[in-house]
């Protein structure tokens, strides 16, 4: 009888607590309705007064709240600000109650934004609480604009900071010095623990005192912290300093920097170290403005990509031509040797990084549009198109923080004013093909063979296990830095690269990745490489990584145009170094998933069979984008994948014209090892649909292993869709669970029919169907209908499309 006394006394209490709000709300209230001219309102109803006063004083009735009934306490949670909601959390779910909803009208009233239909929200109050995290700290929400937020007896970084899994620091570093400052120093330890993401966006130039705390910040969050993840997102300017420092600091390499306080968690032994210098110095060796380092690698990479890509448009290229004399200044200002024995080739790409003599000429934003274009004449050109400029982020002039740059001539606060400074200068001297010029090899073990001092000055500390660069233009000391820091990063074991320009530096990158993987203890198994030009063909890029990293698991790479070595201007001996692109076998190698994007032109079938036959645990492969010279060479790919992966399970294909390739798509579904298939805009039904659906149909009704099938962008319409009906019907022995018929022109009575004729054979429910961007709004209540009638036998995924964009598409079908 305890259980029944103690709520019969929880009750009483609680009506004592509304008797009390009531007469206190009525006697506030009498004034204002005598005189309110349109009649008094509805008095608030008795729960909800009561839970307004219960709110108010929840620091004195918190514990009384907790032992509540849960009907009762059901009423009052939508009425507690969001830190006793937090609180209560745990006792809620004891009594059977949920505050998912309540989270969920939370973030819809005061965030305001509507989460992409790609994420799957499974806890709305993390999501809630670490949104919230990120507006307090930016200071882009006012806590005391809202009761629901504001509580003098909580800090909202705190309380929240729990929660907070994924972090972004953007622009000017915001956010950096209040983490690191003396007040919140328990909220840095909290998110020690609990952040497993770091991610960088739209970076601007920041003074030394946002680096100082940045380093401080990333030194707590990673070296002491859980981040595993560090994430860098469109950059098109980078600060050389600032992101050598996010480099070094993820590699797990510290220093406490000039003047900064030591690290009170790094024991005795760190604070009796003497200041040195910072990673940046530490590692490029040079004592110039890195800011102007920065500026003038961004805007010569910038200028010459401009430059090739009009000149590629407008004619043929002949073969590149650099200076030696050039070449070997510019070796000696990177602090390369020039008579050492190196083996890439230098291009255009690597002009950016290299530091101008002190006797180059200084140009002002005031010098004349036919100087620009003389020294853009003089220019180097590359042998291979460049992607466009990026546009710049500039800075405001008289902001705090911001530096001047130093050395004689007065020059521009305009980045463009220092294109034809460096990518402009050419003396008279012998010329030499680009072969033969040397870039610098990296071999891991001996970085001064690369100008790069060894970090053993430095502390080294735990370390990140995946990096990302999007959209991060990679000069060629940043490019150095990332190189040297990959030989010996054992703990990365993913690495994303997108974007980044890289040029010749990836055999830079390629040498780095050899050396790591031949470190004990190596880790990295997931590799993501995607670029708008390459100084070697896809295919063999391919091979060269995989000959470089055999415990790879994962393989990502896209180079959207030819290389320079695809184009028959380019002189043969222009190519990269043989101990890259060896013609010896590739050795066996742990490969589960290779993701491959190629660029126009047709593709040699041999080389891709090489990588495959090398690949005997392959279990997913995707091709985007691929051309082979006939219809035979793909056929010897097919055949490859039945002899040599026979543990394939998916194979995917995007962007292929596959309308010649009717007996491979054929073969392929006979195969009985694949599970899932997919044919994305590969026009399949573009000649004789009438004679290829039965033939298609019948093989996948012989096909019992075959779970998923995706044919979205094959223009199936109505016709193919009733065709493909055949698949379910009673004498098939597919197991066919999945079916993908997006963008395929499909009418609504159509649907309706294929829905009819699944209800007649009595087939039970196949799964997912996915109906995306079809023609169903030409007659609404006819696709209802139909998917109501499909809801009853499949998980129908639907939008609500407008159909006249298809129009063309439709024209094509007619």
């Amino acid at each position: 009888m305890a259980a029944p006394e103690a709520w019969r006394a929880r009750s009483c209490w609680f009506c004592e607590v509304a008797a009390a709000t009531t007469m206190e709300a009525t006697s506030r209230e009498a004034a204002p309705a005598k005189s309110s001219a349109s009649g008094p309102s509805a008095p608030p109803a008795l729960f909800e007064l009561c839970g307004r006063a219960v709110s108010a004083h929840m620091g004195v009735l918190e514990s009384g709240v907790w032992a509540l009934p849960g009907p009762i306490l059901q009423s009052i949670l939508p009425l507690l600000n969001i830190y006793y909601l937090e609180r209560i959390e745990e006792t809620a779910l004891k009594k059977g109650l949920s505050t998912q909803a309540i989270w969920r009208r939370l973030w819809d009233e005061l965030m305001k934004t509507r989460p992409s239909s790609l994420e799957s929200v499974t806890c709305w109050r993390a999501k809630f609480m670490e949104a919230f995290f990120s507006h307090v700290l930016r200071g882009t929400i006012d806590v005391s604009s809202d009761r629901r937020l504001c509580d003098q007896r909580f800090s909202p970084l705190l309380h929240s900071s729990r929660h907070v899994r994924q972090l972004t620091i953007c622009n000017m570093l915001q956010g950096a010095t209040e983490l690191v400052a003396e007040p919140n120093r328990r909220v840095l330890e909290t998110l020690a623990s609990s952040l497993h993401t770091l991610k960088f966006r739209h970076l601007l130039f920041s003074d030394v005192a946002a680096q100082q705390s940045l380093r401080q910040l990333l030194h707590q969050l990673i070296h002491h912290g859980a981040v595993s993840q560090v994430s860098l997102y469109s950059w098109p300017v980078p600060e050389s300093a600032l992101f050598i420092l996010i480099l070094t600091m993820s590699a797990g390499f510290w220093q406490p920097g000039p003047g900064g306080p030591p690290c009170r968690l790094c024991g005795e032994a760190s604070r009796g170290r003497a200041p040195s210098r910072d990673e940046g110095s530490l590692l490029l060796g040079s004592r110039r403005p890195r800011r102007d380092a920065a500026e003038r690698c961004a805007a010569a990479l910038m200028a010459s990509r401009r430059k090739n890509e009009a000149k590629q448009t407008a004619r043929a290229a002949p073969a590149t031509r650099v200076t030696r004399r050039s070449a070997q200044e510019s070796l000696r200002a990177g602090g390369i040797d020039p008579k050492r024995e190196l083996h890439p080739p230098a291009t255009s790409h690597e002009a950016p990084g290299t530091k101008q003599p002190p006797s180059a000429p200084a140009t002002t934003s005031s010098a004349s549009p036919s100087s620009s274009t003389s020294s853009s004449k003089r220019a180097p050109a590359s042998s291979a198109p460049q992607p466009k400029p990026l546009k710049r982020f500039k800075r405001a002039a008289g902001k705090k923080g911001a530096r001047t740059r130093q050395g004689s001539g007065a020059e521009s606060e305009d980045l463009y004013d220092f294109v034809f400074i460096v990518a402009g200068e050419k003396e008279d001297g012998e010329e030499m093909e680009i072969g033969e010029v040397a870039c610098g090899a990296l071999d891991g073990s001996d970085p001064s063979c690369l100008g790069l001092p060894a970090l053993e000055a430095s502390q080294r500390f735990r370390s990140i296990s995946t990096l990302e660069l999007f959209t991060v233009p990679l000069s060629t000391e940043a490019a150095l830095t990332l190189c040297h820091l990959l030989s010996s990063w054992v703990s990365l074991e993913s690495l994303t690269l997108s974007y980044n320009g890289l040029g010749s530096n990836i055999f830079r990158l390629l040498d780095s990745l050899r050396a790591l993987s031949g470190q004990a203890g190596c880790r990295l198994r997931a590799l993501h490489l995607s670029d708008l030009f390459s100084p070697l063909p896809i295919l063999e890029l391919t091979r060269a990584i995989v000959r470089a990293l055999p415990l790879l698991r994962v393989l990502s790479i896209r180079v959207d145009h030819p290389s320079q070595r695809d184009n028959p201007a380019v002189p043969a001996n222009a190519g990269p170094p043989s101990h890259i692109i060896g013609d010896e076998e590739i050795p066996e190698n742990c490969l589960e998933q290779l993701e491959m994007g190629f660029p126009r032109g047709a593709q040699p079938a041999p080389l891709l069979c090489s990588v495959l036959k090398a690949s005997g645990s392959l279990q997913q492969l995707s091709l985007d984008s691929a051309t082979f010279a006939s219809p035979q060479d793909f056929g010897l790919v097919l055949q490859t994948l039945k002899e040599y992966n026979i543990a394939l399970k998916r194979l995917s294909f995007h962007d292929m014209n596959m309308a010649d390739c009717q007996s491979e798509v054929l073969f392929l579904l006979q195969n009985l090892t694949l599970q899932e298939i997919t044919f994305s805009f590969c026009r399949l039904f573009e000649k004789r649909p009438a004679q290829f659906l039965p033939e298609m149909v019948a093989a996948m009704k012989g096909n019992s292993t075959l779970k998923g099938l995706r044919l979205p962008g094959n223009r199936l319409g109505n016709a193919g869709l009733l065709a493909l009906a055949d698949v379910f019907s009673e004498d098939s022995s597919s197991s066919l669970c999945q079916l993908d018929i997006s963008s395929n022109c499909i009418k609504p009575d159509g649907l309706l029919e294929f829905a009819k004729r699944l209800e007649r054979w009595g087939r039970g429910a196949f799964g997912h169907l996915r109906l995306f961007q079809n023609w169903l709004d030409q007659d609404a209540v006819t696709a209802r209908e139909a998917i109501r009638r499909l809801r009853a036998t499949c998980h129908v995924v639907s939008d609500s499309w407008d159909s006249s964009q298809a129009f063309a598409d439709y024209v094509s079908t007619m």
